[in-house]
């Protein structure tokens, strides 16, 4: 990008950051000839008086770089969860297209330390002036950090509203001037929040992208007890979001939606299916998981279980299921990760002695490789996980996962590739898991070969380039270079 945008030094209030929204949305086509694309004012909306601006007609040839401002809010490279995906996912896809990145400003140090510029590779957006007050109120509500997450959302989604508002602010007349093809924003991930600025992108001729937007599993009804446990009653109500009139006119002046999963993809409304594709949330950094474990399933099998030490998580389902076969000397567990349910786990491994349990403790997302290639396979019985990162991980390494079929984890993993068992109550659940488990260890030889397939269909389906190649062919689809991809709801293992 040959432009740098000085910094906006505007007192903003809350009355300010919520203020300035057109009303009226306007409609706009992408027309393709045969190597050179067209952007062009198509006339009004039916019903509205807006027409679109008298923004230049641009042009993309077919084999060129897109020109993309890409809106992470999230975006770190010392962070972990969203804020790694964001980051992750954004620096993949600048492999692909001339990208400046858009983000909070408390991602700042560390976006500077792995070498971009600012200015000329992303621009901050400062903080809501309400964010600290808000806090203050969530916090007390959460009554702790493992809890509500709901309410969490509901937070981060009206702040992520302040921060589209500054975005344009910024952008607004780089966008009218043609300087980019498109705009997608990349996160926030939760469908809750909306994107005001699709209906002033599509106002100015230029494509607008959501996603992958991925969220609102409902909990299984065999755990609604763990509602009570989570603290997480706005659940019960998560769903009126959808009447509100930004729901629809995001969607509506999106020029394509991103599902990052089957259960985001159901949330869709029918009239808006025909732009959406399923793209996976999560994706895996091959330079961080790349010494798969050298380990000959043997005697005892190494099963780890990776994450938050909370109810929903399942590790004491998998201690309990894999009681007798640690007694027996057939398989041996180690937990990685910190929580509230620490010292429950605990008591409940005592009686399994060493080496049976082992407790790690947290393990730094840098360090996770050489924990996990000690390992043959992941147990992770969540019984709601949206995502499921780690079981991507895990497999890029060539342990087998053993998830429940529920959410995230059940999309990543095939029948070729580990197991995945039907959501149930939890006493099922556990002779389902004890089950699963008790058929890895009398067969050393599949253990290694479901490995081995399950690291491949990570190598070349979930990458962050694969993801960003994914995301290119959107990119080609809204801008009139290609019919819209499908690359199959969940994706099919490697031929």
């Amino acid at each position: 990008m040959d432009f740098i945008f000085e910094p906006d030094l505007q007192d903003s209030r809350v009355v300010r950051a919520l203020e300035g929204w057109p009303s009226a949305p306007a409609r706009g086509c992408w027309r393709r000839s045969p190597a050179t694309l067209h952007l062009k004012n198509s006339g009004t909306e039916k019903g509205s008086s807006n027409g679109l601006s008298t923004a230049p007609e641009t042009r993309l040839t077919a084999g060129a770089r897109p020109r993309v401002l890409l809106l992470a809010e999230a975006a770190n490279p010392g962070w972990t969860s969203v804020a790694l995906e964001g980051w992750s996912h954004s620096r993949a896809l600048a492999r692909h297209a001339d990208v400046h990145l858009v983000t909070n400003e408390r991602n700042r140090p560390n976006i500077v330390g792995a070498g971009l510029v600012e200015g000329r590779d992303f621009t901050t957006i400062p903080h809501a002036p309400m964010a600290r007050p808000l806090w203050g109120i969530v916090r007390r509500l959460r009554g702790g950090e493992n809890h509500a997450w709901t309410l969490m959302t509901a937070y981060e989604s009206l702040l992520y509203y302040f921060f589209e508002q500054r975005t344009w602010r910024r952008f607004g007349d780089a966008l009218h001037a043609g300087r980019f093809d498109l705009v997608h924003r990349l996160t926030p991930l939760t469908p809750t929040a909306q994107s005001p600025i699709a209906r002033r992108c599509r106002q100015a001729g230029v494509p607008f992208v959501m996603g992958p937007l991925n969220g609102g599993l409902p909990w299984p009804a065999e755990f609604s007890a763990e509602i009570g446990r989570q603290r997480d009653w706005l659940t019960h109500v998560r769903g009126l979001f959808r009447l509100l009139p930004s729901y629809r006119a995001s969607r509506r002046n999106a020029a394509a939606i991103i599902a990052g999963s089957r259960a985001t993809f159901d949330q869709i409304p029918d009239w808006a299916r025909s732009k959406t594709v399923y793209i996976p949330e999560n994706g895996v950094d091959p330079d961080r998981f790349n010494r798969p474990t050298g380990r000959t399933p043997a005697r005892p099998l190494r099963v780890a279980f990776v994450g938050r030490l909370v109810p929903y998580k399942g590790a004491d389902m998998l201690l309990e299921a894999a009681a007798p076969l640690i007694r027996d000397g057939r398989v041996a567990v180690d937990i990685l990760g910190e929580g509230p349910e620490l010292e429950r786990l605990r008591a409940l491994a005592r009686d399994l002695g060493e080496p049976g349990v082992r407790f790690a403790g947290f393990v730094p997302h840098t360090a996770l490789q050489q924990r996990l290639s000690e390992s043959d396979v992941l147990g992770f019985p969540s019984v709601r996980e949206f995502g499921g990162a780690v079981v991507l991980e895990a497999m890029a390494l060539g342990l087998v996962p053993v998830v429940v079929g529920y959410g995230g984890p059940g999309e990543h993993v095939s029948p070729g590739t580990g197991i995945a068992i039907s959501m149930a109550s939890r006493p099922k659940l556990v002779l389902q898991l004890r089950g699963a488990l008790e058929s890895l260890t009398t067969d050393p030889d599949r253990v290694w070969a479901m490995g081995q397939r399950a690291r491949r269909r990570v190598l070349e389906l979930y990458t962050w380039d694969a993801k960003a190649r994914q995301v290119l062919e959107v990119w080609r689809f809204v801008l009139g270079l290609r019919e819209k991809p499908d690359f199959g709801m969940p994706f099919l293992d490697p031929s």
